[in-house]
Parts: C-alpha cells; structure tokens; sequence
C-alpha cells in the first residue's frame, strides 16, 4: 500500500476571525484560498490559509470560535506547526514579525536546520524552519510577503507526546513513515512525499500533562492519500488494527477519515482530490461564502450568524 505522502493539512482553533485573517493573510503572508463554515457547527467560520492554489502540504485552517477561552498546552496535541524559510529569508522574517509586535526566538538547532519561534494572537506555536532544499508550493504573486521570502508550505509538526514509542508504531507500521534520526527526546519521522510537509517529529514528555482544548490549540493533523481508493485502503488497515476509525466524511475539498492514535492526538487521513478549485476559480480563492450543497438551504441563516470579516488592507500593497 503506498505510504502517505506527508502533511495535508493541519486545522487548529482560534478566538476571532477577523484577527485570525489578519495575522495569517496580512502579517505571514498566507493565502485565503477558502472561506467556509465548520460544517459540523455552521455558526462558525472554516477559513483555510494557504499557497496560491492550496496545495496540499502548505494549508493551516482554522475554526475561530468567538470568545472561545486559551487552550492548555500539553500532550495529546500538535504542540508546534514548522514551515519551511529560504536561508536568505531569516532577516526579513525577524524584522518583519518584531515590527509588527510579535516576538521572534532563535530555537536550538535542530536536525542541522536553524529554527524561529513565535507564537500567533491566540498562543499557537509556529515555527519557521530555515531551510535551503526546495519546495514544491505555488507562489501567491499577489501576496503581501515578496516571493522570495514567501513560507514554503509545512517543514514538519511536532507532536507533544507521554510515550513516543506507542505513537512510533501507528507512524511506521500503519502510515508508512520512515524513521530518520532522534535529538534528545526528539524523533523525526519522514513521509513517503517528495519535498513538502515530510517531517512529523514525537517530543516525549512524560513529565508532562495532557493538554486541554482551546483558542491557540491544533484540534487535528491531516496526513495525504491521493484519492479515495487509497483512503478506503487505509480505513480498512486501520479498522482490522483496532483503530476507532470515523467513516468517510465528505469535507467538499476533500475526504476524510479520523481517529486517535495512542497518545489522544487527533489524526485525519485526507485525500488529496478534489481540491480547492472545486468551487472557486484561482483568481477567485477565498474572496466568496462557500457552502456544502446540503447547507445551501440554509445559507440566509449562516450568513447571519457569522460576523463580517474584512481581509487586510496589506493585499491592496498598504503596510501591515
């Protein structure tokens, strides 16, 4: 069975939608490719932040539930979300985030690779893995960051973990990772892709409490499978593994099924088709409410619970 390619994608939850699309569109660049509702709670907005066209490997959603309270960081969770940085790219970074009043952190070298921290308006960890290997991603020519200095879509995911070993046999036995290499308490992990959201990296902490659910949390990690076929392979693996395993669910850009591996990290397995293009041409991305045909009826009634949301200025070329 072919092994999953990497990262999907990597959904977590936020405190407000308009400052959520400020920092991710304005301040780092990313691309609004899709603005929907959580369609298991369509009283919130689903946004996906992305490359030009959504890659898979390159997209950060969020559900941002209004006054939702601060997550507690702990295991059990995607404890950092890494993208990958051009060498070149450092200074701009550092600049770029300290102007605009979000502290920057030099993270000790990892796997050979300089690293940046910070965290968004909501506590999330993001890091930025400075990284020379090219990525394959879609530059977003219209964006507010310079192409050359534009994030390249997921380096890796770290995954706060009690016991690294029980999280290590659902990775290689059942997901087709590879292990590549460990630092300390860090093992790395690498996907069966070619060059974009590889890396997932277990830091066991058994010291360390599990986390609790909330604005600045990753809710779930998405892995890559090329289509339904592929899914349905991996569904049934998982099920005769003793996995409880969701059925298919129909995510309109893709499909996707969930379980918990041992550790009570959420993971999804997504396909990569239809894509983001299934309702919205390119140059059209994000700029529209998209609805599931079967919350259609209801679009009058959404429309209206969610609050108008703007995107930055910063798109139009003003200053951030």
């Amino acid at each position: 069975m072919q092994p999953v390619q990497g990262i999907h994608h990597i959904t977590a939850i936020a405190s407000d939608p308009q400052r959520n699309l400020d920092f991710y569109h304005g301040l780092l660049g990313q691309r609004l490719v899709k603005k929907t509702v959580n369609f298991d709670d369509p009283g919130t907005y689903h946004f996906y932040f992305a490359d030009k066209t959504g890659t898979p490997g390159t997209v950060l959603t969020f559900f941002p539930w209004r006054h939702m309270g601060r997550g507690v960081r702990g295991n059990g969770e995607v404890g950092a979300t890494a993208y990958s940085i051009r060498p070149a790219s450092v200074d701009f970074w550092c600049t770029r985030l300290e102007e605009n009043g979000v502290a920057v952190t030099a993270a000790p070298t990892r796997f050979g690779n300089d690293v940046l921290s910070f965290t968004d308006p909501d506590g999330m960890v993001i890091e930025l893995v400075v990284n020379a290997e090219q990525q394959t991603f879609v530059p977003w020519d219209n964006g507010p960051v310079p192409g050359e200095h534009e994030l390249r879509g997921f380096h890796s995911a770290t995954l706060w973990v009690t016991n690294a070993a029980a999280t290590d046999e659902i990775l290689t036995a059942h997901l087709g990772y590879q292990l590549v290499g460990s630092e300390g308490n860090r093992t790395r992990y690498q996907g069966a892709g070619n060059d974009i959201g590889l890396y997932i990296d277990l830091l066991e902490q058994p010291e360390l409490g599990q986390g609790r659910l909330g604005a600045g949390s990753v809710h779930h990690i998405a892995y890559r499978t090329v289509d339904d076929s592929e899914q349905a392979e991996y569904l049934a693996l998982l099920q005769e593994a003793g996995y409880g395993v969701s059925p298919v669910m129909d995510r309109q850009y893709f499909h996707s099924i969930y379980f918990r591996e041992p550790n009570g990290v959420l993971f999804e397995i997504a396909t990569d088709a239809p894509g983001f293009l299934y309702d919205e041409a390119v140059d059209e991305l994000g700029t529209h409410l998209k609805l599931p045909n079967w919350l259609e009826p209801r679009r009058r009634q959404i429309e209206e619970s969610v609050v108008p949301v703007a995107l930055p200025a910063v798109e139009r070329g003003q200053e951030v």
